[in-house]
């Protein structure tokens, strides 16, 4: 037969442990002594074990009751932290958090969805941009904890990953071999003039595919295998894969994923919010993608 600890009965068994008897812990609890004596007798016919040695002058613990007081200041913490954190209303609000595109995969789902178990009655609103337009809204206070992509660590910023920019292509793709080779690139991407700049240097010669703003327009571009783009390794989405090409394209410089916001707000759901976040870019060790095809 399975037996359930109460948590009403462990409470006064940790209060009648640190007050030193069940007058003062009847005081701390609010009850009588009689119905802190009568959890603390149930708790011992539940267990079939003396808790407490009543020998003496003073109550003292048993070997078995001081074992058991461990885990019982466990349980009540734990049970204290939940129902704080489901009901309280310090545990509620609206975090806003700025993204880059090509830096959402894989960590920020993982992320949410924790954060959410966590966190359940605070809503985070994802707001998915490029940097300088993240930048621009984290300044007038229109996000409260943004990641960029950058070149450098800032003054302002947290660096969480410094990594590689990576060729992206469409799986099984060819376009990474045409000349000139077409490239699909927003308009305000960061990563633009590093391409450009790459490609002159290695005398390949290039043009754009598209001319937009759509990061959506940009995938379908790509995923058609009519242009390549680049992203930071590792984040490439699952439908998109990186080039093996053997040389045949110039490396590219490494960026760094910066986080911005995380000791500024004062808000405590914040700084919980950076910590999740440290901790899904800490464990991305390797690329999401590890399938790619050859140059020869």
């Amino acid at each position: 037969m399975m037996r359930n600890l109460d948590i009403t009965t462990l409470r006064s068994f940790v209060a009648v442990a640190d007050n030193g008897g069940v007058t003062r812990a009847a005081g701390f609890l609010h009850l009588t002594q009689s119905a802190v004596s009568m959890q603390l007798k149930r708790l011992e016919d539940l267990l079939g074990l003396e808790l407490l040695d009543r020998s003496g002058r003073r109550i003292a613990l048993t070997g078995e009751g001081e074992q058991l007081l461990v885990y019982a200041r466990r349980m009540v913490a734990l049970n204290d932290e939940v129902i704080g954190r489901l009901t309280n209303q310090a545990f509620e609000g609206e975090i806003v958090l700025g993204v880059p595109h090509d830096i959402v995969y894989p960590a920020i789902p993982r992320v949410l969805q924790q954060f959410n178990v966590a966190y359940p009655r605070v809503k985070v609103q994802l707001i998915s941009s490029f940097t300088l337009a993240l930048k621009e809204q984290f300044s007038k206070g229109e996000c409260d904890l943004i990641l960029t992509t950058e070149s450098s660590e800032t003054a302002e910023s947290e660096t969480l990953s410094s990594r590689p920019l990576c060729w992206i292509g469409a799986s099984g793709g060819n376009a990474w071999r045409q000349r000139p080779i077409r490239l699909a690139f927003g308009r305000h991407c960061t990563f633009r003039p590093k391409i450009i700049t790459a490609l002159d240097e290695a005398g390949i010669p290039w043009e754009m595919a598209v001319e937009t703003d759509s990061d959506r327009t940009i995938e379908a571009t790509v995923s058609a295998d009519l242009a390549v783009n680049a992203m930071i390794d590792g984040a490439e989405p699952p439908h998109l894969m990186k080039i093996d090409h053997g040389g045949a394209l110039p490396d590219l410089p490494t960026q760094k994923i910066n986080l911005y916001g995380a000791d500024t707000t004062g808000s405590q759901l914040v700084a919980e919010l950076a910590d999740y976040v440290r901790r899904a870019f800490r464990e991305i060790s390797t690329p999401i993608s590890t399938v790619q095809w050859s140059a020869a």
